[in-house]
């Protein structure tokens, strides 16, 4: 347990933070003039800041404070809620989350990790409103489904091409800011080597894992949410599963791997193999795409592209 360790609730106009040593507590906005202030009053380099991630509202704060050399831990607000209950905390405040933040952190170990690049960043705001166009275009065609009306299907034919437009504009300078990052485009192209993994999975999966080349197979399965999860008390045994993780990753991988179950021979066979032990074919889709994900991992940790294995 360490006592080096500050607590940051953030909201969109303020930021209430707790630090451990002292148990002191501090408000301040959440602005350029409040993160110059908090910085300040923090003073020491050594100093874990833990948060919760709030969208738009903790990206410059982020940023500022891995400039000022801060090692940050971003928690899951799900897990920092579930711990405040197993303590039995329920009361909920700025305040009190701050305090509760630091506490987790300190008690649990949770480790810092360096925040994305500037390059990341915006690559992941690009993705995410390019998943959000995709929604939208989803929506259109099914509402093409229903109209009747020539005014209607005539204006929902042109937002579905003024969505389409949309996506392949944000595609094109995703592809462009990857192809500028010389890292990048290397593991760029080491996935695309894959076959089944197409230049918009590639895109995916550099984005959504940026950790990826660094990470053993547990971790790398577990990140991607396809990490079976054992379910065992005394002599009762219950069915594996898979949870948590990040569910775009997971999505991204999907197609991919029922791309690979034809294309590539060795996950062909796994998959062949499971199907005649009797598992069900969503139980063999999740672990061909378990397998893509770590073999991905090991690729680009590897720096080496895919090859066909000799027959």
């Amino acid at each position: 347990m360490t006592n080096h360790t500050i607590g940051i609730d953030i909201s969109k106009n303020n930021l209430d933070a707790f630090r451990m040593r002292d148990g002191e507590s501090r408000t301040f906005s959440n602005d350029r003039t409040g993160h110059k202030a908090l910085i300040a009053w923090i003073g020491r380099t050594d100093e874990r800041i833990v948060y919760e991630p709030t969208g738009p509202y903790h990206r410059d704060l982020e940023a500022r404070l891995a400039q000022a050399g801060f090692p940050l831990v971003k928690v899951n607000p799900r897990q920092a809620r579930r711990f405040a209950e197993a303590t039995g905390k329920f009361a909920k405040t700025d305040r009190l989350d701050a305090a509760m933040l630091a506490r987790m952190a300190s008690l649990l170990g949770i480790e810092a990790r360096p925040v994305a690049s500037p390059t990341l960043a915006g690559l992941k705001e690009l993705q995410a409103a390019r998943d959000a166009l995709v929604r939208n275009r989803t929506r259109a065609r099914n509402r093409a489904k229903t109209l009747s009306q020539t005014l209607l299907k005539r204006q929902n034919q042109a937002q579905l091409r003024q969505i389409q437009r949309q996506i392949a504009a944000i595609e094109k300078e995703i592809l462009g800011r990857i192809n500028a990052n010389p890292d990048l485009e290397r593991r760029f192209q080491i996935l695309v080597s894959i076959p089944g993994v197409s230049t918009l999975t590639a895109c995916a999966i550099l984005i959504e894992m940026p950790e990826i080349g660094t990470l053993d197979q547990r971790q790398a399965a577990s990140l991607a949410g396809l990490a079976p999860v054992t379910r065992q008390s005394g002599t009762w045994k219950g069915r594996a599963f898979i949870r948590g993780g990040r569910a775009n990753l997971r999505q991204a991988l999907y197609m991919p791997a029922l791309v690979a179950m034809r294309f590539n021979k060795d996950l062909k066979a796994k998959y062949e193999h499971l199907i005649a032990a009797g598992k069900p074919a969503k139980v063999a889709i999740t672990a061909i795409m378990r397998k893509l994900i770590i073999l991905a991992n090991a690729l680009v940790r590897d720096d080496r592209v895919w090859l066909p294995s000799l027959p």
